[in-house]
């Protein structure tokens, strides 16, 4: 699959929050969307699910123009907004069986998929409790298991380690790692960390402007594999331009 990003400027009266950006993203390992807070990255995130229309640009999915044709895009699409939101009366999987049948997936699919996310985010154990009671890095595995329902083709996951524990990380890498073989896994972090052993492609945006485009060892030719380092000096060098 691939999804390209061609010249997409966003513009909210005088202020820009992407400008003229062109990305090609191709499934066969995770992408990688790093920068700071307030970047851009997940403006770059809500146009790509169709949630929000750009100034200028396209967006095309094999081919297909997603915004003209949003629907195509949505019925393939797994997206974590960046907030979380969910139902605190219900349980785990009451909220995933929800979320399953907005996707129309017919009931016995539905509950072997919340059975086999539950025990792939370690929430099986907690699974009668309300999610009131969850912690918020537990909240967050019930959001990333809500966009996998589905099994979806295209997989948008803004911050999706927020809340979690280094455990939980590495094992939310792993499980990214063996989906992105087959599907688009887009991964948006201000976090370098979380796509220094993922990412097989990153790109790095500041203030809506995309300031690299490669793999992590091109990234980081310049500072012997520091991937932190790497990413202040790009950021420093286009602060001081």
């Amino acid at each position: 699959m691939n999804l390209s990003i061609k010249n997409i400027t966003k513009e909210y009266g005088a202020v820009t929050a992407l400008s003229d950006l062109s990305l090609e993203i191709t499934s066969g390992g995770v992408f990688g969307l790093v920068g700071a807070n307030g970047a851009g990255k997940s403006t770059l995130m809500k146009i790509l699910a169709t949630l929000l229309k750009p100034s200028k640009g396209n967006c095309l999915l094999d081919g297909v123009d997603i915004l003209k044709r949003p629907n195509m895009m949505r019925q393939a699409l797994g997206y974590l907004p960046q907030d979380v939101a969910v139902y605190p009366n219900l349980t785990a999987p009451e909220f995933l069986d929800y979320i399953a049948a907005l996707k129309s997936i017919n009931a016995a699919d539905a509950k072997k998929q919340i059975t086999m996310l539950l025990e792939m985010f370690n929430l099986a154990p907690y699974r009668k409790r309300r999610l009131s009671e969850y912690s918020g890095g537990m909240r967050q595995r019930v959001g990333i298991s809500a966009a996998l329902i589905g099994d979806p083709k295209v997989i948008i996951v803004d911050e999706p380690s927020v809340g979690l524990d280094p455990e939980e990380r590495i094992n939310l890498r792993n499980i990214f790692m063996e989906m992105a073989k087959t599907r688009i896994v887009l991964l948006s972090t201000h976090i370098i960390s979380d796509i220094e052993t993922t990412a097989n492609q990153l790109a790095l945006i500041q203030k809506g402007k995309l300031l690299f485009h490669g793999t992590p060892t091109e990234f980081t030719k310049n500072t012997n594999g520091d991937m932190e380092a790497a990413y202040l000096s790009y950021s420093e060098g286009a602060a001081s331009a």
